[in-house]
């Protein structure tokens, strides 16, 4: 049981929400981002994807989980971005190293489990401010949408290297011998 204290209003008690459901997807989500540093720090990061470096696709998923997760209506760009960099059909000046991606991951990875530290379980059914879509939707959106483009570039570094990166499921699993490449990794029981 997750709960939320909201401290008292001027005259007011103590407020207790229930933030079960947003612990759930939190748990659920610091794996996504484990298994994006993965692929990122497994892949070929000029190899072709679909005409475009696959480092281009790992902006666009990073750039899509920092603006859709919250409120893409209502959205800062990052300041190293260029109009179009998130779009890997587009040609733009802007390289970003491998490093750049990685630090970009941490930052949305905390952002994006502070802001459901904030959230009460209620509130994943509202659509944030000029929003069409529900907490609930964006959340799901992004889960499917970060979960293709990093199975898509680990696909990519299998099909160069013969080797498959991890896949972690849980956030307090990973190799304890630092491997990058394995298959799955669960839980020792």
């Amino acid at each position: 049981l997750s709960l939320l204290f909201v401290p008292p209003a001027k005259g007011g008690g103590m407020e207790i929400f229930m933030n079960e459901l947003c612990q759930i997807i939190k748990n659920m989500v610091i794996p996504n981002f484990i298994n994006m540093e993965t692929a990122i720090r497994t892949y070929d990061r000029n190899a072709d994807c679909c005409g475009a470096p696959a480092w281009r696709f790992a902006y666009h998923a990073l750039h899509s989980a920092d603006k859709w997760f919250f409120n893409p209506f209502e959205y800062n760009e990052p300041a190293f971005h260029q109009d179009g960099l998130d779009n890997p059909d587009h040609i733009c000046s802007v390289v970003l190293s491998d490093d750049q991606l990685l630090e970009y991951l941490m930052q949305i990875r905390e952002k994006t489990c502070d802001y459901l530290d904030t959230l009460t379980d209620d509130m994943l059914y509202e659509k944030p401010d000029n929003c069409p879509y529900s907490r609930l939707e964006l959340v799901l959106r992004q889960f499917r949408h970060l979960s293709f483009h990093t199975g898509m570039l680990n696909g990519q570094t299998a099909e160069h290297t013969g080797k498959f990166p991890i896949y972690v499921s849980e956030d307090s699993v990973f190799p304890e011998d630092g491997s990058l490449f394995g298959r799955y990794v669960t839980k020792k029981k």
